[in-house]
């Protein structure tokens, strides 16, 4: 079986690769571990001085596993709170890393894999790439940052209404409302994120881990916050809404974020 995390070393610059494009990369418990243990390898490396979080397939991430979810029965609550629990150690992770990490995203991004790219210091995207919360439709109760870390960067109120009402983000009003960095073209993805990468690294680390550590957010408050996250998720997913929601989710067969 493939690696679901890749990590291809440029440098000083690790490259780390979602690799479950088959399932649009969606999350599962076994992904969100082989991603810490490359971040842990990684901080670990001194020879590493700066990340890319890239993905292979045509999505970012679709977020958690809809169908792994439902597949779950009456362990779903047990299977949440581990995945959701993985899900917000590796956001918190991203955001407490030492080295700086740039996402990207060339693709879609929906569920609680948004956390992973709003964890990052640099956000690349293409014109694919698009961001869509999901939850009211499906039935679930938003994790990975959509409450927690989203209102941050775009408002309160456009937090509001992109949740309430399902509304997708795209590349161009990302980069308008300050969730990404840069707009670039899907064949230049690659070679501007390692180009960013190694930009970042050639700075005097010490200086740029302090930069991060005053710009990022404070880490105590962001766990508090997705902690809670996981907590209404896991009253929520075990609700016969979410049963529902899955089964009519999963019955629809979208193509865009085909779980």
């Amino acid at each position: 079986m493939s690696a679901l995390v890749l990590v291809e070393r440029d440098g000083a610059v690790a490259r780390l690769v979602l690799n479950r494009p088959a399932r649009h990369n969606s999350l599962v418990p076994e992904l969100l571990r082989a991603l810490l243990a490359a971040l842990d390898a990684c901080e670990a490396d001194d020879g590493v001085r700066a990340l890319v979080l890239a993905h292979a397939g045509p999505s970012f991430s679709t977020g958690g596993d809809v169908r792994a979810f439902y597949q779950q029965g009456e362990n779903i609550a047990a299977y949440g709170a581990e995945l959701v629990g993985l899900l917000n150690e590796a956001i918190v992770r991203l955001a407490a890393c030492a080295k700086p990490v740039v996402a990207a995203v060339d693709g879609t991004v929906t569920g609680g894999a948004l956390g992973l790219v709003l964890a990052c210091d640099i956000v690349l995207v293409s014109a694919r790439a698009s961001f869509t919360p999901y939850y009211v439709d499906v039935g679930f109760s938003p994790d990975g940052g959509w409450t927690a870390m989203l209102p941050a960067f775009i408002g309160s109120a456009r937090a509001r209404s992109v949740q309430l009402l399902n509304q997708r983000i795209s590349a161009e009003q990302a980069l308008a409302w300050g969730m990404a960095t840069k707009l670039v073209a899907s064949i230049d993805m690659a070679d501007q994120a390692l180009a960013s990468a190694r930009a970042v690294a050639a700075k005097v680390a010490g200086s740029v881990r302090r930069t991060r550590a005053l710009l990022g957010p404070d880490l105590p408050q962001l766990l508090d916050a997705l902690e809670r996250e996981r907590s209404e998720f896991l009253q929520q997913v075990v609700s016969t809404e979410a049963q529902q929601g899955m089964q009519r989710f999963l019955s629809q067969g979208s193509q865009a974020v085909q779980r």
